[in-house]
Protein backbone atom coordinates (compact mmCIF):
# COMPACT_ATOMS: atom_id res chain seq x y z
CA UNK A 1 0.00 0.00 0.00
CA UNK A 2 0.94 3.94 -0.69
CA UNK A 3 3.28 5.20 1.93
CA UNK A 4 1.78 8.62 1.11
CA UNK A 5 -1.87 7.40 1.06
CA UNK A 6 -1.14 5.64 4.46
CA UNK A 7 -0.41 9.35 6.07
CA UNK A 8 -2.99 11.37 4.97
CA UNK A 9 -5.77 8.51 5.05
CA UNK A 10 -5.29 7.42 8.47
CA UNK A 11 -2.59 10.08 9.93
CA UNK A 12 0.09 6.97 10.54
CA UNK A 13 3.75 7.23 9.62
CA UNK A 14 6.37 4.12 10.08
CA UNK A 15 6.89 5.63 13.46
CA UNK A 16 3.48 5.94 14.58
CA UNK A 17 2.99 2.27 13.28
CA UNK A 18 6.11 0.80 14.82
CA UNK A 19 5.59 2.31 17.97
CA UNK A 20 1.92 0.68 18.49
CA UNK A 21 3.06 -2.71 17.37
CA UNK A 22 5.67 -2.83 19.82
CA UNK A 23 3.52 -2.23 22.41
CA UNK A 24 1.01 -4.79 21.31
CA UNK A 25 3.75 -7.42 20.91
CA UNK A 26 5.01 -6.42 24.34
CA UNK A 27 1.76 -7.27 26.01
CA UNK A 28 1.49 -10.94 24.01
CA UNK A 29 4.55 -11.50 24.73
CA UNK A 30 3.90 -10.82 28.57
CA UNK A 31 0.57 -13.17 28.35
CA UNK A 32 2.60 -15.79 26.88
CA UNK A 33 4.84 -15.85 29.72
CA UNK A 34 2.33 -15.49 32.35
CA UNK A 35 0.09 -18.37 31.09
CA UNK A 36 1.92 -20.61 28.31
CA UNK A 37 -1.21 -22.00 27.20
CA UNK A 38 -3.08 -18.86 26.29
CA UNK A 39 -2.44 -19.03 22.66
CA UNK A 40 -2.51 -22.87 22.39
CA UNK A 41 -5.97 -23.43 21.45
CA UNK A 42 -7.70 -26.73 19.87
CA UNK A 43 -8.85 -28.66 22.64
CA UNK A 44 -7.04 -27.12 25.53
CA UNK A 45 -10.48 -25.05 25.48
CA UNK A 46 -13.23 -24.53 27.88
CA UNK A 47 -15.90 -22.49 27.25
CA UNK A 48 -15.22 -19.25 25.31
CA UNK A 49 -12.02 -19.08 27.35
CA UNK A 50 -8.41 -20.64 27.03
CA UNK A 51 -6.95 -22.85 30.06
CA UNK A 52 -4.95 -20.39 32.58
CA UNK A 53 -7.55 -18.29 32.39
CA UNK A 54 -10.58 -17.85 35.34
CA UNK A 55 -14.18 -17.00 34.07
CA UNK A 56 -14.10 -13.47 36.73
CA UNK A 57 -11.64 -12.46 39.65
CA UNK A 58 -10.44 -15.23 41.82
CA UNK A 59 -10.98 -14.93 45.60
CA UNK A 60 -8.56 -18.19 45.81
CA UNK A 61 -5.19 -19.33 43.78
CA UNK A 62 -5.51 -22.33 45.82
CA UNK A 63 -6.93 -25.54 47.51
CA UNK A 64 -5.65 -27.36 50.24
CA UNK A 65 -8.48 -30.35 50.83
CA UNK A 66 -7.92 -32.11 54.05
CA UNK A 67 -10.15 -35.03 53.72
CA UNK A 68 -11.09 -37.28 55.87
CA UNK A 69 -11.42 -40.40 54.77
CA UNK A 70 -14.28 -42.75 56.50
CA UNK A 71 -16.52 -39.99 57.85
CA UNK A 72 -15.78 -38.51 60.77
CA UNK A 73 -19.12 -38.14 63.30
CA UNK A 74 -20.51 -34.62 63.08
CA UNK A 75 -21.76 -35.56 66.59
CA UNK A 76 -18.99 -36.30 68.41
CA UNK A 77 -17.31 -32.71 66.16
CA UNK A 78 -18.68 -30.03 65.44
CA UNK A 79 -22.26 -30.42 65.62
CA UNK A 80 -23.84 -30.57 69.40
CA UNK A 81 -26.63 -32.08 70.39
CA UNK A 82 -27.37 -32.19 73.90
CA UNK A 83 -31.16 -33.77 73.70
CA UNK A 84 -29.46 -36.58 72.39
CA UNK A 85 -27.35 -37.16 75.63
CA UNK A 86 -30.73 -36.65 77.56
CA UNK A 87 -32.77 -39.08 75.33
CA UNK A 88 -29.97 -41.80 75.39
CA UNK A 89 -31.15 -45.23 74.92
CA UNK A 90 -34.98 -44.05 73.78
CA UNK A 91 -35.84 -45.60 70.15
CA UNK A 92 -35.33 -42.86 67.17
CA UNK A 93 -38.36 -41.71 66.64
CA UNK A 94 -40.15 -42.57 63.15
CA UNK A 95 -41.16 -39.28 62.44
CA UNK A 96 -38.11 -38.36 62.38
CA UNK A 97 -36.54 -41.57 60.39
CA UNK A 98 -39.21 -41.28 58.20
CA UNK A 99 -38.68 -44.50 56.51
CA UNK A 100 -35.18 -43.28 54.55
CA UNK A 101 -32.85 -45.71 54.21
CA UNK A 102 -30.32 -47.69 56.03
CA UNK A 103 -27.50 -49.27 54.81
CA UNK A 104 -26.95 -53.52 55.33
CA UNK A 105 -24.94 -52.98 58.50
CA UNK A 106 -28.14 -51.41 60.46
CA UNK A 107 -30.96 -52.64 58.84
CA UNK A 108 -32.08 -55.95 60.60
CA UNK A 109 -31.76 -53.99 63.85
CA UNK A 110 -34.98 -54.08 65.68
CA UNK A 111 -34.07 -51.19 67.60
CA UNK A 112 -32.14 -47.20 67.06
CA UNK A 113 -31.45 -46.22 70.43
CA UNK A 114 -30.39 -42.67 70.16
CA UNK A 115 -27.11 -42.00 71.56
CA UNK A 116 -25.22 -39.04 72.48
CA UNK A 117 -21.55 -37.59 72.12
CA UNK A 118 -19.45 -39.33 74.63
CA UNK A 119 -17.25 -36.16 74.82
CA UNK A 120 -18.33 -32.47 76.19
CA UNK A 121 -18.76 -28.77 73.74
CA UNK A 122 -17.52 -25.51 74.44
CA UNK A 123 -18.51 -22.56 72.71
CA UNK A 124 -15.32 -20.85 70.58
CA UNK A 125 -14.82 -17.91 68.94
CA UNK A 126 -16.66 -14.76 67.82
CA UNK A 127 -19.63 -17.33 66.15
CA UNK A 128 -19.78 -19.04 69.61
CA UNK A 129 -19.41 -22.15 67.66
CA UNK A 130 -19.73 -25.08 69.36
CA UNK A 131 -16.81 -27.76 69.33
CA UNK A 132 -15.77 -31.03 70.58
CA UNK A 133 -13.55 -31.43 73.04
CA UNK A 134 -11.43 -33.98 70.82
CA UNK A 135 -10.55 -30.99 69.21
CA UNK A 136 -8.94 -28.61 71.73
CA UNK A 137 -5.96 -26.75 68.49
CA UNK A 138 -9.07 -26.29 66.04
CA UNK A 139 -11.44 -24.67 68.67
CA UNK A 140 -8.41 -22.08 69.07
CA UNK A 141 -8.80 -21.10 65.44
CA UNK A 142 -12.47 -21.54 65.63
CA UNK A 143 -12.31 -17.12 64.39
CA UNK A 144 -10.76 -18.25 61.12
CA UNK A 145 -13.57 -20.96 60.59
CA UNK A 146 -16.43 -21.07 58.54
CA UNK A 147 -18.90 -24.95 59.83
CA UNK A 148 -20.91 -26.06 57.58
CA UNK A 149 -23.68 -28.02 59.27
CA UNK A 150 -25.51 -29.19 56.62
CA UNK A 151 -23.98 -31.07 54.24
CA UNK A 152 -25.61 -33.74 52.68
CA UNK A 153 -25.16 -36.35 49.70
CA UNK A 154 -27.65 -39.63 47.86
CA UNK A 155 -24.36 -41.96 48.77
CA UNK A 156 -24.88 -44.24 51.64
CA UNK A 157 -21.79 -46.09 51.18
CA UNK A 158 -17.79 -45.56 51.58
CA UNK A 159 -16.74 -46.22 47.78
CA UNK A 160 -19.46 -44.25 46.24
CA UNK A 161 -19.92 -41.18 48.52
CA UNK A 162 -16.44 -40.99 48.37
CA UNK A 163 -16.35 -40.95 44.88
CA UNK A 164 -19.07 -38.64 44.42
CA UNK A 165 -17.44 -35.92 46.57
CA UNK A 166 -14.03 -36.05 44.87
CA UNK A 167 -15.60 -35.84 41.11
CA UNK A 168 -19.27 -34.94 41.24
CA UNK A 169 -20.10 -38.14 40.25
CA UNK A 170 -20.82 -42.05 42.38
CA UNK A 171 -19.50 -44.02 39.50
CA UNK A 172 -15.65 -43.82 38.41
CA UNK A 173 -14.00 -42.37 35.31
CA UNK A 174 -14.97 -38.86 36.25
CA UNK A 175 -12.17 -36.23 36.44
CA UNK A 176 -11.40 -35.73 40.26
CA UNK A 177 -11.85 -31.86 41.71
CA UNK A 178 -8.24 -31.31 41.52
CA UNK A 179 -8.16 -32.30 37.42
CA UNK A 180 -11.18 -30.07 37.12
CA UNK A 181 -9.08 -27.15 38.04
CA UNK A 182 -6.01 -28.14 36.19
CA UNK A 183 -8.01 -28.21 33.47
CA UNK A 184 -9.74 -24.97 34.48
CA UNK A 185 -6.62 -22.67 35.51
CA UNK A 186 -3.46 -24.69 34.85
CA UNK A 187 -0.73 -24.45 36.81
CA UNK A 188 1.21 -21.76 38.54
CA UNK A 189 4.23 -23.41 38.67
CA UNK A 190 5.62 -24.97 35.53
CA UNK A 191 8.20 -27.26 37.69
CA UNK A 192 5.57 -28.57 39.33
CA UNK A 193 2.22 -30.47 38.73
CA UNK A 194 -1.25 -28.18 39.02
CA UNK A 195 -2.72 -31.05 40.87
CA UNK A 196 -0.31 -33.14 43.88
CA UNK A 197 -2.24 -36.35 46.23
CA UNK A 198 -1.08 -37.09 49.82
CA UNK A 199 -1.58 -40.11 51.79
CA UNK A 200 -1.33 -41.28 55.53
CA UNK A 201 -3.08 -43.67 57.70
CA UNK A 202 -4.51 -42.99 60.96
CA UNK A 203 -5.11 -45.84 64.09
CA UNK A 204 -8.45 -46.12 63.47
CA UNK A 205 -10.66 -48.40 61.12
CA UNK A 206 -9.35 -47.28 57.62
CA UNK A 207 -11.39 -47.39 54.09
CA UNK A 208 -9.05 -47.58 51.35
CA UNK A 209 -8.27 -45.12 48.85
CA UNK A 210 -8.03 -45.82 45.33
CA UNK A 211 -6.23 -43.98 41.93
CA UNK A 212 -9.58 -42.90 40.53
CA UNK A 213 -9.92 -40.33 43.31
CA UNK A 214 -7.38 -38.47 41.93
CA UNK A 215 -8.30 -39.53 37.86
CA UNK A 216 -8.15 -37.28 35.02
CA UNK A 217 -11.18 -39.09 33.63
CA UNK A 218 -11.77 -38.08 30.08
CA UNK A 219 -9.24 -35.00 30.50
CA UNK A 220 -6.10 -34.96 29.04
CA UNK A 221 -3.43 -37.45 31.46
CA UNK A 222 -1.35 -34.24 31.98
CA UNK A 223 -4.55 -33.11 34.48
CA UNK A 224 -4.06 -36.33 36.75
CA UNK A 225 -3.18 -36.04 40.52
CA UNK A 226 0.54 -36.86 40.88
CA UNK A 227 1.00 -39.45 44.34
CA UNK A 228 3.61 -38.29 47.02
CA UNK A 229 4.29 -41.54 48.26
CA UNK A 230 6.68 -40.87 52.21
CA UNK A 231 9.26 -43.78 51.03
CA UNK A 232 12.92 -42.84 50.32
CA UNK A 233 11.70 -41.35 46.95
CA UNK A 234 8.50 -39.02 47.09
CA UNK A 235 7.26 -39.71 43.83
CA UNK A 236 8.32 -42.97 42.21
CA UNK A 237 10.53 -43.61 39.00
CA UNK A 238 11.16 -39.76 38.78
CA UNK A 239 14.87 -40.03 39.36
CA UNK A 240 17.51 -41.12 36.68
CA UNK A 241 19.18 -44.36 36.72
CA UNK A 242 22.08 -44.10 38.35
CA UNK A 243 24.28 -44.80 35.05
CA UNK A 244 22.33 -41.66 33.58
CA UNK A 245 23.33 -38.02 33.19
CA UNK A 246 21.26 -35.22 33.20
CA UNK A 247 22.71 -34.19 29.62
CA UNK A 248 22.07 -37.86 28.70
CA UNK A 249 18.68 -37.49 29.96
CA UNK A 250 18.19 -34.96 27.86
CA UNK A 251 18.81 -35.64 24.91
CA UNK A 252 16.77 -38.98 25.17
CA UNK A 253 13.51 -36.82 25.84
CA UNK A 254 14.26 -34.73 22.95
CA UNK A 255 14.74 -37.86 20.41
CA UNK A 256 11.24 -39.05 21.99
CA UNK A 257 10.00 -36.25 21.88
CA UNK A 258 10.67 -36.12 18.50
CA UNK A 259 9.24 -39.32 17.62
CA UNK A 260 5.74 -38.68 19.24
CA UNK A 261 5.78 -35.50 17.48
CA UNK A 262 6.07 -37.94 14.43
CA UNK A 263 3.51 -40.17 15.81
CA UNK A 264 0.94 -37.66 16.84
CA UNK A 265 0.98 -35.75 12.85
CA UNK A 266 0.38 -39.75 11.61
CA UNK A 267 -2.61 -40.15 14.01
CA UNK A 268 -3.55 -36.81 16.01
CA UNK A 269 -4.31 -38.34 19.55
CA UNK A 270 -3.91 -35.60 22.01
CA UNK A 271 -2.62 -38.22 24.47
CA UNK A 272 0.50 -38.32 22.45
CA UNK A 273 1.17 -34.37 23.28
CA UNK A 274 0.17 -34.80 26.64
CA UNK A 275 2.80 -38.01 27.15
CA UNK A 276 5.29 -35.61 25.81
CA UNK A 277 4.33 -33.15 28.57
CA UNK A 278 4.15 -35.48 31.33
CA UNK A 279 8.12 -36.40 30.16
CA UNK A 280 9.39 -32.46 30.38
CA UNK A 281 7.40 -32.27 33.67
CA UNK A 282 9.03 -35.30 35.43
CA UNK A 283 12.47 -33.73 34.02
CA UNK A 284 12.26 -30.54 35.80
CA UNK A 285 10.43 -31.77 38.95
CA UNK A 286 13.89 -34.03 39.30
CA UNK A 287 15.27 -30.48 40.82
CA UNK A 288 11.54 -28.71 42.45
CA UNK A 289 10.95 -32.16 43.91
CA UNK A 290 13.75 -33.06 46.35
CA UNK A 291 14.20 -29.11 47.50
CA UNK A 292 10.14 -29.26 48.47
CA UNK A 293 10.50 -32.45 50.63
CA UNK A 294 13.41 -30.91 52.62
CA UNK A 295 12.15 -29.55 55.93
CA UNK A 296 15.54 -28.83 57.47
CA UNK A 297 15.16 -24.94 56.18
CA UNK A 298 11.65 -25.60 58.91
CA UNK A 299 11.99 -23.35 61.86
CA UNK A 300 11.99 -24.41 65.14
CA UNK A 301 8.80 -23.03 65.35
CA UNK A 302 7.24 -24.13 62.56
CA UNK A 303 8.31 -27.55 63.88
CA UNK A 304 6.98 -27.30 67.03
CA UNK A 305 3.53 -25.76 65.73
CA UNK A 306 2.84 -28.75 63.78
CA UNK A 307 3.72 -31.42 66.55
CA UNK A 308 6.92 -33.39 66.32
CA UNK A 309 5.37 -36.64 63.74
CA UNK A 310 5.86 -33.77 60.59
CA UNK A 311 9.17 -35.16 61.02
CA UNK A 312 7.64 -38.24 59.85
CA UNK A 313 7.05 -38.71 56.34
CA UNK A 314 3.83 -40.08 55.66
CA UNK A 315 2.51 -38.76 59.17
CA UNK A 316 -0.62 -36.58 58.49
CA UNK A 317 1.49 -33.84 60.11
CA UNK A 318 3.84 -34.45 57.73
CA UNK A 319 1.62 -34.04 55.07
CA UNK A 320 -0.01 -31.06 56.25
CA UNK A 321 3.24 -29.49 56.42
CA UNK A 322 4.45 -30.81 52.74
CA UNK A 323 0.66 -29.43 51.84
CA UNK A 324 1.57 -25.60 52.70
CA UNK A 325 5.18 -26.20 51.02
CA UNK A 326 3.74 -27.32 47.69
CA UNK A 327 0.74 -24.03 47.77
CA UNK A 328 3.39 -22.22 48.90
CA UNK A 329 5.52 -23.33 45.68
CA UNK A 330 2.64 -22.83 43.50
CA UNK A 331 0.77 -26.13 43.03
CA UNK A 332 -3.06 -25.05 42.28
CA UNK A 333 -4.62 -28.07 44.17
CA UNK A 334 -3.31 -30.13 46.89
CA UNK A 335 -5.32 -33.16 48.29
CA UNK A 336 -4.62 -34.98 51.56
CA UNK A 337 -6.74 -38.29 52.10
CA UNK A 338 -6.01 -39.59 55.93
CA UNK A 339 -7.97 -43.06 56.48
CA UNK A 340 -9.55 -44.26 59.38
CA UNK A 341 -12.36 -42.55 60.36
CA UNK A 342 -14.76 -45.48 59.95
CA UNK A 343 -15.86 -46.02 63.44
CA UNK A 344 -19.09 -48.32 63.63
CA UNK A 345 -18.46 -49.64 67.19
CA UNK A 346 -15.82 -48.48 70.13
CA UNK A 347 -16.40 -45.09 68.64
CA UNK A 348 -15.44 -42.73 71.68
CA UNK A 349 -12.17 -44.84 71.26
CA UNK A 350 -10.87 -45.11 68.09
CA UNK A 351 -12.30 -41.31 67.36
CA UNK A 352 -9.89 -40.00 70.11
CA UNK A 353 -6.68 -41.56 68.73
CA UNK A 354 -8.26 -40.09 65.42
CA UNK A 355 -8.76 -36.17 66.28
CA UNK A 356 -5.48 -36.87 68.20
CA UNK A 357 -3.19 -37.01 64.77
CA UNK A 358 -5.19 -34.33 63.13
CA UNK A 359 -6.01 -31.93 65.16
CA UNK A 360 -3.05 -30.16 66.15
CA UNK A 361 -1.42 -29.98 62.57
CA UNK A 362 -4.74 -28.98 60.86
CA UNK A 363 -4.47 -25.78 63.10
CA UNK A 364 -1.31 -25.96 62.56
CA UNK A 365 -1.84 -25.34 58.71
CA UNK A 366 -4.15 -22.42 58.87
CA UNK A 367 -2.10 -20.48 61.47
CA UNK A 368 0.80 -20.90 58.87
CA UNK A 369 -1.04 -19.98 56.16
CA UNK A 370 -2.09 -17.33 58.06
CA UNK A 371 1.68 -15.88 59.12
CA UNK A 372 2.61 -16.23 55.76
CA UNK A 373 0.11 -14.18 54.30
CA UNK A 374 -0.90 -17.00 52.22
CA UNK A 375 -4.16 -17.77 54.02
CA UNK A 376 -6.16 -15.13 51.90
CA UNK A 377 -5.97 -16.70 48.82
CA UNK A 378 -5.61 -20.71 49.96
CA UNK A 379 -8.88 -22.18 50.40
CA UNK A 380 -8.49 -25.07 53.47
CA UNK A 381 -11.03 -27.78 53.20
CA UNK A 382 -11.77 -30.35 56.08
CA UNK A 383 -14.44 -32.89 55.98
CA UNK A 384 -15.26 -36.43 55.39
CA UNK A 385 -17.79 -37.91 52.72
CA UNK A 386 -21.21 -38.31 55.03
CA UNK A 387 -22.02 -38.11 59.09
CA UNK A 388 -22.74 -40.59 61.41
CA UNK A 389 -26.04 -41.65 62.81
CA UNK A 390 -27.66 -40.49 66.02
CA UNK A 391 -28.12 -43.86 66.58
CA UNK A 392 -26.46 -46.48 67.76
CA UNK A 393 -25.32 -49.63 65.58
CA UNK A 394 -25.04 -52.34 67.57
CA UNK A 395 -24.67 -52.75 71.59
CA UNK A 396 -25.16 -49.60 73.36
CA UNK A 397 -23.65 -48.73 76.19
CA UNK A 398 -22.68 -44.89 77.56
CA UNK A 399 -18.90 -45.24 77.17
CA UNK A 400 -19.17 -47.53 74.52
CA UNK A 401 -20.89 -47.17 70.92
CA UNK A 402 -20.48 -47.09 67.35
CA UNK A 403 -22.39 -45.24 65.01
CA UNK A 404 -23.55 -45.97 61.70
CA UNK A 405 -23.65 -43.65 57.72
CA UNK A 406 -25.89 -41.02 57.80
CA UNK A 407 -26.08 -39.25 53.99
CA UNK A 408 -28.62 -37.00 55.02
CA UNK A 409 -26.54 -34.69 57.40
CA UNK A 410 -22.97 -33.86 58.13
CA UNK A 411 -20.35 -31.02 58.99
CA UNK A 412 -17.03 -29.65 57.67
CA UNK A 413 -15.31 -26.73 57.90
CA UNK A 414 -13.58 -24.21 55.58
CA UNK A 415 -10.82 -21.57 56.09
CA UNK A 416 -9.36 -18.94 54.06
CA UNK A 417 -9.53 -18.44 50.31
CA UNK A 418 -12.50 -15.73 50.50
CA UNK A 419 -14.83 -17.42 52.85
CA UNK A 420 -16.40 -15.54 55.69
CA UNK A 421 -14.31 -16.58 58.62
CA UNK A 422 -16.15 -17.15 62.40
CA UNK A 423 -19.36 -18.26 60.74
CA UNK A 424 -21.71 -21.51 61.34
CA UNK A 425 -23.86 -22.18 58.60
CA UNK A 426 -26.55 -24.54 58.73
CA UNK A 427 -28.61 -26.12 60.95
CA UNK A 428 -29.99 -29.79 61.62
CA UNK A 429 -32.84 -30.72 63.96
CA UNK A 430 -32.24 -30.98 67.99
CA UNK A 431 -31.43 -34.84 67.38
CA UNK A 432 -28.68 -34.34 64.37
CA UNK A 433 -30.95 -36.44 62.07
CA UNK A 434 -32.14 -33.75 59.57
CA UNK A 435 -31.08 -30.67 57.87
CA UNK A 436 -33.79 -28.00 58.64
CA UNK A 437 -32.00 -24.60 57.44
CA UNK A 438 -29.85 -23.61 54.59
CA UNK A 439 -29.19 -27.41 53.13
CA UNK A 440 -25.33 -27.82 51.43
CA UNK A 441 -25.78 -30.64 48.50
CA UNK A 442 -22.02 -31.91 47.29
CA UNK A 443 -23.08 -30.26 43.57
CA UNK A 444 -23.44 -27.00 45.60
CA UNK A 445 -19.80 -27.50 47.41
CA UNK A 446 -18.41 -28.08 44.14
CA UNK A 447 -19.95 -25.12 42.62
CA UNK A 448 -18.69 -22.79 45.95
CA UNK A 449 -14.91 -24.10 45.54
CA UNK A 450 -15.08 -23.66 41.85
CA UNK A 451 -16.72 -19.80 42.54
CA UNK A 452 -13.79 -19.06 44.68
CA UNK A 453 -11.00 -19.97 42.50
CA UNK A 454 -12.90 -18.27 39.77
CA UNK A 455 -14.68 -20.33 37.98
CA UNK A 456 -18.10 -20.53 36.70
CA UNK A 457 -19.03 -24.59 37.46
CA UNK A 458 -21.37 -24.21 34.59
CA UNK A 459 -18.99 -22.88 31.82
CA UNK A 460 -16.02 -25.04 32.55
CA UNK A 461 -17.16 -28.11 30.49
CA UNK A 462 -15.26 -30.95 28.33
CA UNK A 463 -16.96 -32.44 25.99
CA UNK A 464 -16.81 -36.49 26.18
CA UNK A 465 -19.08 -38.86 23.96
CA UNK A 466 -21.15 -36.28 22.36
CA UNK A 467 -22.10 -34.33 25.49
CA UNK A 468 -20.64 -31.92 27.38
CA UNK A 469 -19.59 -32.63 30.71
CA UNK A 470 -18.83 -30.42 34.00
CA UNK A 471 -18.30 -31.36 37.85
CA UNK A 472 -21.21 -30.56 39.43
CA UNK A 473 -22.99 -32.02 36.31
CA UNK A 474 -26.86 -30.95 35.76
CA UNK A 475 -27.25 -29.47 39.22
CA UNK A 476 -24.98 -27.17 42.07
CA UNK A 477 -25.37 -23.64 43.06
CA UNK A 478 -22.52 -21.31 44.83
CA UNK A 479 -23.74 -20.87 48.46
CA UNK A 480 -23.40 -16.92 48.64
CA UNK A 481 -24.11 -16.74 52.04
CA UNK A 482 -20.43 -17.84 53.12
CA UNK A 483 -18.61 -15.87 50.33
CA UNK A 484 -16.56 -12.77 52.32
Amino acid sequence: MDKDFLENRFNVNRRHFLGKAAAGIGGIALGSLLMPDLFKGGKGLTEGLPVGIPHFAPKAKRVIYLFQNGAPSQLESFDYKPKLNKMAGQDLPESIRNGQRLTGMTSGQTKFPLVGSYYDFKQYGKSGAWISDLFPNIAKIADDLCIVRSMNTEAINHDPALTFMQTGSQIGNRPSMGAWMSYGLGSENQNLPAFTVLLSRGRGNGQGVYSKLWTNGFLDSTHQGVLFSSGEDPILYLNDPDAMSKASRRKMLDKLAELNHMGFDQNGDPEVQAKVQQYEMAYRMQTAVPELTDLSKESDATIKMYGPECLVPGTYAANALLARKLSESGVRFVQLYHQGWDQHGNLPNEMALQAEEVDRASAALVTDLKQRGMLDETLVIWGGEFGRTNYCQGGFTEDNYGRDHHPRAYSIWMAGGGIKPGMVYGETDDLGYNIIKDPVHVNDFHATVMNQMGLDHEQLTYKHLGRRYRLTDVAGKVINDIIA
